[in-house]
């Protein structure tokens, strides 16, 4: 099993989770923050085409999450996968699609790969975010969330790979121009998780068989990469250098979780 992110910060997200049955491949693509063309361009970076995902995972409404999830699903025939109010947030029923609903608690079988979609605290209609695995390790997946709970810890817990989100560091985001009521929204319970926030989670969830932290969805205004890699480097005992993070247009490169 492995997995690649595309790109992850405001301007858009997608990663690439890929889980392999003898000679059979099977990959999902978690969120298309990006427009089609752009999309595309970052997935031949990673050695693919369109043409070779099984499925589009969804995880909530917002642009730099659905982006041209509708596009891709529609043009390359892909089984697109996400919750009723996602659906009904972005108005699918008007796209010609016919999505699979996924529900907290349910997984969703796709060959070798198992998805197991948990529900998380943000400013969205029904947004779900994904623990994945092959049977043998596991990816958790937390890219927007705006606190902890016991149900998102339950889901990170036991994973060779955790991608969690570092939006923003609580001082700069404070000291910013951003209005008050911006502020507070991504500060809130339902918003983005700051680095410390990160790293709670990180220490709840941290264990000898974790191989890979990236760092992802960090605000280009109000977070930087070294402070992302601090916090979250002093949570599991680990050296900055062994945090990884997601570049907004870079991404990061395949990891192995095997």
């Amino acid at each position: 099993m492995r997995f690649c992110s595309l790109g992850s910060g405001s301007g858009g997200n997608a990663t690439v989770v890929e889980a392999r049955d003898g000679r059979h491949v099977h990959r999902v693509v978690i969120d298309c923050g990006f427009s089609l063309r752009e999309f595309e361009t970052r997935l031949a970076r990673a050695g693919l085409q369109p043409s070779e995902l099984d499925a589009v995972f969804v995880t909530h409404e917002h642009g730099d999450h659905v982006g041209c999830a509708l596009g891709l699903a529609r043009r390359h025939g892909l089984p697109l996968w996400t919750s009723r109010g996602t659906w009904r947030a972005i108005g699918g029923g008007d796209s010609g699609i016919e999505p699979n609903f996924a529900r907290d608690g349910e997984p969703v079988a796709l060959g070798a790969l198992r998805l197991q979609p948990y529900t998380v605290p943000h400013d969205a209609a029904e947004p779900l975010q994904l623990r994945c695995s092959d049977g043998a390790a596991s990816l958790g997946v937390l890219t927007d969330a705006g606190s902890i709970t016991a149900h998102l810890l339950e889901h990170l817990r036991g994973c060779a790979a955790l991608l969690l989100e570092c939006n923003h560091d609580a001082r700069m985001l404070a000291g910013s121009r951003y209005p008050a009521s911006l502020k507070a929204r991504i500060a809130g319970p339902h918003g983005h998780l700051s680095n410390d926030v990160a790293a709670q989670i990180l220490a709840e969830c941290a264990h000898g068989g974790l191989r890979h932290v990236v760092a992802a969805h960090l605000s280009e205004q109000n977070n930087t990469p070294d402070l992302a890699r601090a916090a979250l480097a002093a949570a599991c005992g680990a050296a900055a250098s062994d945090i990884l993070v997601a570049h907004p247009a870079e991404g990061i490169a395949w990891l192995d979780l095997d």
